[in-house]
């Protein structure tokens, strides 16, 4: 069965290994999961599995939603995303089945989707590390962007470094190790930071790379 389930970030904190050493980690609240819907190819072009996580109301929920729901007979959730699985994998799931932390173990790599904090507006400096300029003599020339080049064209080439729009996008953070399984509160530990807020909802799923 392939590895993914929902959750939410908690926070960090940090914990010791039985070798004495100290290790930083996102504990992540992951699941309990309901399986809405398994997509397969012959009906939807593609093979998935769609899980939902987060109770909601059901006057929080609009009708065709409130239909899709009551069709996996299950009750309305807060968040939905889907799982790429293989076509072999499709029946290895079950509309209405629960997905926990029991998916993983301890030593096992994962993959962490989320979307990163947003910070607004930022200058090239901020945004992209950019050296400032001097700041004696008058140069008035301190955090600005610098040259554009490309004065024969006459117009500024896509992929330019400029200031604009930090964060808010979604993350993907690979080959995380998981520390420790609680099964009984639904946690996992995560060594190092993923992304997003606390409370923000994360995707944790088997992570493509390979431990070397």
């Amino acid at each position: 069965m392939a590895k993914g389930i929902l959750g939410k970030k908690i926070g960090m904190t940090q914990v010791f290994t039985e070798a004495g050493s100290l290790v930083p980690v996102t504990v992540v609240e992951a699941g309990p999961c309901l399986v809405v819907q398994v997509k397969t190819e012959e009906k939807e072009g593609y093979t998935a599995v769609q899980l939902g996580f987060g109770e909601k109301k059901a006057k929080q929920t609009n009708k065709p939603m409130q239909g899709h729901f009551a069709k996996a007979g299950v009750k309305p959730l807060r968040f939905l995303r889907e799982f790429r699985i293989s076509p072999e994998e499709a029946d290895q799931y079950k509309v209405g089945e629960a997905i926990d932390v029991s998916l993983f173990k301890e030593g096992d790599l994962v993959d962490v989707v989320g979307q990163a904090k947003g910070k607004g507006f930022a200058g090239a400096v901020k945004r992209h590390n950019f050296n400032r300029g001097p700041m004696s003599h008058g140069s008035m020339y301190h955090r600005r962007p610098g040259s554009l080049g490309a004065t024969g064209p006459e117009r500024v080439f896509k992929g330019r470094k400029l200031p604009g729009r930090m964060g808010g996008h979604r993350v993907t953070i690979q080959g995380l190790e998981v520390i420790k399984v609680d099964p009984e509160k639904n946690l996992l530990l995560i060594k190092g930071a993923v992304p997003g807020r606390n409370g923000a909802l994360v995707q944790v799923k088997k992570s493509v790379k390979v431990r070397s």
